[in-house]
């Protein structure tokens, strides 16, 4: 059934995609005639579009009745000032009109919340009253600060239109498969988390043979403590567009979408803008400076789903279906968007491949090691002294990154958490001992992922962080599978009843449901999150020794 929507979908291609159409009419009206005229345009049934449209948390009707949304991402709760932000937005504007989002990418400084289109943190809630009158505020400092010499991801390289234009002109005027081979040789690995070879992956693409390929944009970013892929949207949106145009290039696609999570309000609006610019100075758009070569770029707005993260559910979610996972093989480069060869990269990767392309492969490839070579953005976040996204060599220890790129935390702090709510949580004592470096943590039984760290103070209970975990991923599971679904709400029903002294950790039972959802779970967001919830119980046991049940 789910191939055949796909196929449907992608009658009417990107321009006109059936999850743009969903939310347009549901936002809107919520129409039923309108709807029911939707699902005819595109020849697919009613509960196709109310599958989708319920699956989204912004297109629910719980959501349309709030004014503002406080972040309830990790590095906000570990920072502990929601819960003052929330009482004074509740003042303001009443209790039913605040809710809630995961992470707006503002992890530097906290106090984060949304209201009436914009995000705001830090000091901003100071004054709501000038917020709630409409008047604009400067809210939209991102501390970034650069430490590597290399300028692949974060120099001026590519700061202008001029220099984007002659690097794209030059690139343009090479063979493909030189291009290629640069990529390769570069040793670039994605940057989202998998690690997966970029070279590789263009090339089973462009092997392909498909009269219409695409390219995609992984832009949805929700990993509390990460917020690179929102610094290099805001502040070198040209790189990040160069590398999808080059991707193109070199597969055989004309047409590719930033998929740019809603929670970003300005990261779509300089997206946006960057795409219209280049279209009215042709590097973008029909025969590109005047080349055979045409390549055009459209956004995807997400809609409050963590899950769109993983390339499958954003994929189901661009063409208008439930966010699921699929499973695979097919991978995307076989069989992607509209059952179509598919790249699917993250918006560092994209970022990384200009300076690559003007530097050269062994100006990559030399820092760092094989499998984990280049630079990668870190992220710091709040309770450090420095806070900020930095440009720091792989290899480099982590002791390093956070007492002397970071200088330490403003507050005792006795673990970080490392690559999102899915990544490991580890001790002070144990991340001493590591260096940037994706297998390196991996081997130690953690996950570098994205590189965003999260702060967990010594005064943060490890048994409500676990509950948080678990609350997240039944929050945001797909339901597709039993595991994950079921296992995910199991997992927040005991540490609910831990939490209000109704019943006791079953820790045999604990442990086989960890096991369970490791082993069984069709995708990281569920398979994964036994990984944190499994390092405090082994590095923090003493927080919960009388919190255990042993004999179930």
């Amino acid at each position: 059934m789910s191939r055949n929507i796909s196929k449907l979908s992608g009658r009417k291609g990107l321009k006109n995609n059936l999850f743009k159409r969903i939310i347009d009419t549901t936002k809107k009206s919520h129409d039923t005639k309108q709807i029911k005229q939707l699902a005819e345009e595109y020849y697919v049934g009613i509960s196709t579009i109310h599958g989708a449209e319920s699956f989204y948390e912004f297109l629910r009707p719980e959501h349309k009745e709030k004014k503002t949304w406080i972040c309830n991402g990790s590095a906000c709760l570990c920072a502990g000032t929601q819960e003052i932000l929330k009482r004074k937005l509740v003042n303001k504007l009443g209790q039913d009109k605040v809710g809630e989002m995961f992470c707006l990418g503002r992890c530097y400084e906290n106090s984060a919340f949304h209201y009436n289109g914009h995000n705001y943190s830090g000091k901003d809630i100071d004054q709501i009253d000038e917020i709630i009158k409409g008047k604009k505020i400067s809210s939209d400092n991102i501390n970034a600060v650069t430490f590597a010499t290399k300028s692949i991801l974060m120099g001026e390289d590519l700061s202008s239109i001029e220099k984007f234009k002659s690097l794209l002109s030059e690139i343009l005027k090479k063979d493909k498969k030189n291009i290629l081979q640069i990529i390769t040789d570069s040793n670039l690995c994605g940057r989202g988390g998998a690690g997966f070879p970029a070279g590789m992956k263009w090339n089973f693409c462009s092997q392909q043979k498909s009269e219409k390929k695409y390219v995609i944009c992984n832009a949805d970013e929700g990993d509390s403590g990460a917020f690179s892929d929102r610094y290099l949207l805001e502040k070198q949106p040209l790189k990040v567009l160069f590398g999808m145009i080059v991707c193109a290039y070199i597969i055989g696609s004309d047409e590719g979408v930033l998929y740019i999570r809603g929670e970003y309000p300005k990261s779509i609006e300089i997206i946006n803008g960057a795409i219209n610019e280049l279209k009215e100075l042709n590097l973008l758009g029909k025969n590109i400076l005047d080349t055979k070569f045409s390549c055009d770029l459209n956004i995807c707005i997400g809609q409050g789903a963590y899950i769109c993260g993983e390339e499958t559910a954003l994929i189901a979610s661009i063409e208008g279906r439930r966010a699921e996972v699929d499973v695979r093989p097919p991978f995307p480069t076989v069989e992607g968007l509209y059952k179509k060869p598919t790249v699917v990269n993250n918006v560092e990767t994209l970022a990384a491949i200009p300076g690559i392309l003007k530097y050269g492969a062994k100006s990559f490839s030399s820092t760092g090691n094989k499998k984990s070579a280049g630079t990668k953005l870190v992220c710091l976040d709040g309770l450090f002294i420095k806070p900020g996204v930095y440009e720091i060599d792989m290899g480099t220890p982590m002791k390093k990154i956070i007492y002397e790129i970071g200088s330490g935390f403003t507050k005792a702090v006795k673990a970080l958490q490392i690559g999102g709510p899915l990544g490991g949580v580890i001790p002070i004592s144990e991340v001493n001992k590591l260096n940037l470096d994706f297998q390196e943590f991996a081997e130690a039984g953690f996950m570098l992922g994205h590189g965003g760290i999260v702060s967990i103070p010594e005064t943060f209970s490890m048994v409500k962080y676990i509950h948080h975990l678990f609350k997240f991923s039944s929050d945001e599971s797909c339901g597709k599978c039993f595991p994950g679904r079921l296992g995910s709400y199991r997992g927040k029903e005991m540490f609910d009843q831990v939490l209000d002294k109704s019943e006791k950790i079953p820790i045999k039972l604990l442990d086989e449901l960890l096991v369970t959802m490791k082993e069984g779970c069709l995708c990281a967001l569920c398979g994964a999150i036994p990984v944190p919830i499994s390092n405090i119980l082994k590095y923090f046991t003493h927080e919960f020794k009388n919190d255990i049940k042993h004999d179930v």
